[in-house]
């Protein structure tokens, strides 16, 4: 989808971002590094185009026994068990850091995505990288998300994110993978702004 034009663009902006937020991304290391002493980065496993999986980077926002702190606290709450098995998301996550809370706030902990752009396995805009058991709930609607790259931005990023439902993102994803334009995609990159600073439907 989008073809050279889409991958320009791309690579364009992710070089040039690199480049004029490199002071900020040592800044970003050295908080993460020192907060606990754990590693900078962290790789998730997720799907990206045509099906293939690929490490997502980020900045690491959580603490490094992670996944058992998970399991125990979606053991021990079933409110909590509703609502990540709805939304893959929790709203009180006991795995996030202090200053992990702060990164995702801000959105910062997905800069390292920019490395992603530039090897092909993501895009500026599309939809958001989903890992393999969340693509069963776009069903029919998985078609669209597989001829994307994932986007580091989308319209679910401008539109409300964590405050809309997941079968919404998916309604979102689809839309855009339909109705793409390099024109709408630079229309988005600037929506995203506003978006990020005012920490629209984050947490």
């Amino acid at each position: 989808m989008g073809g050279i034009s889409k991958r320009g663009f791309d690579v364009f902006t992710a070089s040039l971002a690199l480049v004029f937020l490199s002071p900020l991304f040592l800044l970003l290391m050295t908080l993460v590094k020192f907060s606990d002493g754990g590693s900078v980065f962290y790789g998730h496993r997720r799907i990206g185009h045509n099906g293939r999986s690929f490490r997502c980077l980020k900045f690491r926002t959580m603490r490094a026994d992670g996944d058992r702190l998970l399991q125990d606290h979606l053991r021990n709450n079933p409110a909590a068990y509703e609502e990540w098995r709805a939304t893959r998301k929790l709203q009180d996550d006991p795995r996030v850091t202090v200053v992990g809370s702060v990164l995702r706030k801000l959105s910062l902990d997905e800069l390292p995505q920019l490395i992603n752009i530039i090897r092909g396995e993501m895009s500026i805009v599309g939809p958001r990288p989903v890992v393999e058991d969340e693509l069963e709930l776009y069903d029919a609607a998985a078609v669209f998300y597989l001829q994307s790259r994932p986007g580091l931005t989308g319209l679910w990023q401008i539109s409300g994110r964590n405050d809309v439902s997941y079968a919404t993102r998916v309604a979102f994803d689809t839309h855009y993978v339909q109705n793409w334009s390099l024109i709408r995609d630079v229309s988005i990159v600037f929506k995203t702004i506003p978006a990020v600073c005012f920490s629209r439907g984050s947490y």
